[in-house]
Parts: structure tokens; C-alpha cells; sequence
């Protein structure tokens, strides 16, 4: 039997470009700049551990620089290579032109399994890579602002930020080299969970469309509509809290590496992640059927699947077997080009990557805004808030007086009225706009042309165009 050829990630990230590239009118030339990437830096360093040398070798890839400064997670993990991060920072240029942030694209990567290491160690190797990306203005606030992804997080951003700030002594804006940072550190309340949280709004946002969600096949609002999770991490995991607390939706299936689970009755999800944390996996969870072959679950019944892991878990290989009738990209590059051809002839809406995990890209702007600012959100504005609602309750108890039993306020609103937006609020509210106007625009390039079937070319094209057109504004 031979093997089925799948495109690389790379190629299917190239494929999506041309497809969108095909339908727009831009001169050649044009074309080939937004498309190629612009630089990859890798580097090999030693470090000294456990008595001897040990080399590691990482990358560091800038996309595009329509905009400046660049943006881009930093990934630990020991699957990556240059064609990877040089794809992952594609996506980064379209995501950021997407969702308005003013960044250009970039990603990098550094080859290792971080379980191997002790935090000790961990701290060197990563102080160690961001001295060298620093020294090359490769993590700088005004021109490359690295942020958590797979394998990383708020410690190593901590690290990494007081490491430029040590080369950078007299840079005022030295926090505002990296986000994605813990709180005392100079991070933003709402940061950690902002992808799954930018899934939640932006499957909110799906079913605010009738037609979009009749295109899917299904009807209704997320309140009892079956959702499938590939990874549990930690954007797996608060997309997954989040939907079944929030909006109704119930949680069916949990793929982990160690095999998967399915309960049709629904799953806790915040059980599931405290016995992950416990057991290093979901084999043995009680409250439902464990499956070692966990891929095959991904196949199973299900109205809304969110791949939150991998690149190319739904390929050539299961495309045909997938049951959903919706899937959403929390993940980079879940569905190749191949599978996203035979899910789109059978009619399975994909809300792609590019939009969908969004959320964390958006969040660690405004982290950037607010290290430049120097000032946290809401610190100025909250009390007057107050003070200014406070008028109304006051004159409204007035009337409540007055009236007496005839009307009378509800018994929280008062509370819930007279409190101020801290910092958390306004990057919910400022992540939810920001969801549903780049919703808006693709959906609209969706509906609007004859010749787009699919969200993620809509969205391509959105991303291209304002990409151009930044372009043209430098006089390319």
C-alpha cells in the first residue's frame, strides 16, 4: 500500500497563502514579499551542566516587518526545526494583520525536552538563548517581542525579560521586551488563559451568525452542543472550563497523550486537569472510558471539535472520518491542507488557527501597551467610574423612596453597577471586541464573494490585503 503524501506544515501554510493569493489582485512582485519570510537567525550555544558542555541549537524567524516591532512566541520542544518556526511565523504576520495588532510576524524555537532539565538548569539554557537573540536585537521591545508557547511560559518570558534588562541597563521599556510575563513581573491580569478564552469568544461570536452556523449543519447557541478537546493544556484546558461553565456546552472527550477519554454524559473538566496534574495523564480518570488509541476519538460523535495540541492531527489519513460538523483551531497548523480540502467538500466549517487562537497574540499587546505606559489598566479611571455610578444608584434610591412599593431596584445591581473595571475587565472586554470584529471581516469576505467557500481563505484574504497595504504605505 503506498503511503499517503502529506504536504509539510511549511508547504501547508504556502498552499492556504496561494489559494487566498489566487482570488486578490496584487501585482506579482508583491505577492512574493508578503509570502517569503524574511530572516531565520539559528544559533548553537554551550552551556555548562552537570559537569560537562552541552550544546543546543534554536531559531529565531522574522516573517514580515510590514510592522515593527515583530511578534512571535518562543517554543521548547524537540521537534523544532527551521521550516516549522519559518511556517509558525507566517501565521504570526497574518494572525497579528487579522486581529489589527500592530505587530509584524516572527517565532522561534529552541531544541529540547524541557522535562529532561532541573529548573536550575532550565533558567541557564534560556538566559543563555536569550543573550544570544538579545545581543542581536533579536528580542528587543521596539523590534522583536517574543512571548510563551509550547513548552514554555511566565517563568521563562521572567527569565528572559531580566536577562535583556541586565544587557539593557538604561532601557526604560526592558519589561516591554517580552509578554507573556507573570504578573509582578511586569505581565497582565488575564494573559495565561487568553487563547482559550479568545476560543470561548470566538465561538460566541460563530453563533451570533445564523447563517454561519446553518452553513455548519447545526442550529441553535452553545448551551448543550458536544465538544471533543485534543490537549489539555493550557489552552485545551481553558477553552474546555470555560465553554462547559460558562456557556452550557458539554465536554464528551479529552485527548492526552496518553490515550483519551469519552463520557456521553459529559466530563469535568476541571477534574480531568487536576488529576493530569496529579497523574501525569487522563489513563485511570474514573468518571469515564479510557481509550489508548487516543486519535481515534477525535473521530468519535461530536458537534464541535478543537484540536488544542499539534500540527496535523486531522490529516489525509482520518479527514474522511471526522464526524464534526465543526471544528476550531485552537492549535497552530491542526488540520493539513490535504484534510482541510476533504473537510471543506464535505461541508465541515473550520474556523482557522489564524483566527481562532488569536486570544494570547491579542492579550500580549495590550501587555505590551502597558509596559510602554508604565501604568496598569484602570488605575486611573476605575474610581471615577465609581463615583460617577454612584450619582445614578443615589438618584435612582431617590426614586425608589418615592415610589415605594410600586418600584423598586434589583437586589445586586447596586453592587454590580456601582464597581469599576479593574484590569482584568477591560482585557476581557478589550479581547472580546477584538474577537468579533475580525469575526466580522472574515465573515463578511465569506458571504460577500462567490468564489470564497471556506473561513480560512476569507481570512487569508482579509490578512493579505492589510498586509499590502501597509506595504504600499512604505512604498514597496
Amino acid at each position: 500500500m503506498t503511503a499517503i503524501k502529506e504536504p509539510s506544515f511549511r508547504e501547508s501554510v504556502d498552499l492556504m497563502f496561494n489559494r487566498a493569493a489566487a482570488l486578490m489582485d496584487l501585482p506579482p512582485g508583491l505577492e512574493e514579499k508578503i509570502r517569503v519570510c524574511n530572516a531565520t537567525y539559528t544559533v548553537r550555544f554551550g552551556v555548562r551542566l552537570r559537569g560537562q558542555i552541552h550544546t543546543f541549537t534554536g531559531y529565531r524567524s522574522v516573517h514580515s516587518e510590514h510592522m515593527e516591532p515583530v511578534k512571535g512566541g518562543i517554543r521548547y520542544a524537540m521537534a523544532v526545526n527551521q521550516d516549522e518556526v519559518e511556517a509558525l511565523a507566517a501565521l504570526m504576520t497574518y494572525k497579528c494583520a487579522l486581529v489589527e495588532a500592530p505587530f509584524g510576524g516572527s517565532k522561534g524555537g529552541l531544541r529540547i525536552d524541557p522535562r529532561k532539565y532541573e529548573e536550575h538548569e532550565l533558567e541557564q539554557i534560556t538566559r543563555r538563548f536569550a543573550y544570544e537573540l538579545a545581543k542581536r536585537d533579536l528580542i528587543n521591545p521596539s523590534q522583536n517581542v517574543p512571548a510563551p508557547d509550547m513548552g514554555t511560559g511566565e517563568r521563562e518570558m521572567a527569565w528572559m525579560a531580566d536577562q535583556y534588562a541586565r544587557m539593557n541597563t538604561t532601557d526604560i521599556n526592558a519589561r516591554a521586551c517580552v509578554t507573556g510575563k507573570p504578573l509582578n513581573a511586569g505581565g497582565i491580569s488575564g494573559r495565561v488563559e487568553a487563547t482559550g478564552r479568545g476560543i470561548q469568544y470566538a465561538l460566541r461570536e460563530f453563533f451570533r451568525h445564523p447563517e454561519d452556523v446553518k452553513k455548519a449543519g447545526m442550529s441553535g447557541s452553545l448551551d448543550g452542543k458536544r465538544v471533543i478537546v485534543q490537549g489539555l493544556g493550557n489552552v485545551g484546558y481553558h477553552a474546555a472550563k470555560f465553554l462547559s461553565e460558562e456557556d452550557g456546552s458539554l465536554v464528551v472527550g479529552i485527548i492526552e497523550r496518553d490515550g483519551a477519554i469519552y463520557n456521553p454524559e459529559g466530563i469535568d473538566v476541571e477534574a480531568v486537569h487536576q488529576w493530569i496534574v496529579k497523574h501525569g495523564g487522563v489513563n485511570g480518570y474514573p468518571d469515564a472510558t479510557h481509550t489508548a488509541e487516543g486519535t481515534a476519538v477525535l473521530e468519535e460523535d461530536c458537534d464541535i471539535l478543537i484540536p488544542a495540541a499539534l500540527e496535523g492531527v486531522i490529516n489525509l489519513s482520518n479527514a474522511e472520518r471526522i464526524k464534526a460538523p465543526l471544528i476550531i483551531e485552537a492549535a497552530n497548523g491542526p488540520v493539513t491542507a490535504g484534510a482541510d480540502e476533504v473537510l471543506r467538500k464535505k461541508g465541515t466549517v473550520i474556523i482557522p488557527d489564524m483566527y481562532a487562537n488569536a486570544g494570547g497574540v491579542t492579550v500580549s499587546y495590550f501587555e505590551w501597551v502597558k509596559n510602554l505606559s508604565h501604568i496598569r489598566f484602570g488605575r486611573m479611571q476605575r474610581r471615577q467610574e465609581e463615583a460617577r455610578h454612584e450619582l445614578i444608584v443615589k438618584e435612582l434610591e431617590r426614586l425608589d423612596r418615592y415610589l415605594g412599593d410600586a418600584w423598586s431596584m434589583s437586589p445586586d445591581f447596586k453592587a454590580k453597577y456601582l464597581k469599576g473595571a479593574d484590569e482584568l475587565e477591560l482585557v476581557r472586554s478589550g479581547l472580546d471586541d477584538t474577537m468579533r470584529i475580525a469575526y466580522q471581516a472574515m465573515s463578511e469576505v465569506w458571504h460577500d464573494r462567490d468564489d470564497v467557500d471556506d473561513l480560512r481563505t476569507a481570512a487569508y484574504i482579509v490578512s493579505i490585503d492589510r498586509v499590502a497595504k501597509s506595504y504600499r504605505a512604505k512604498g514597496l
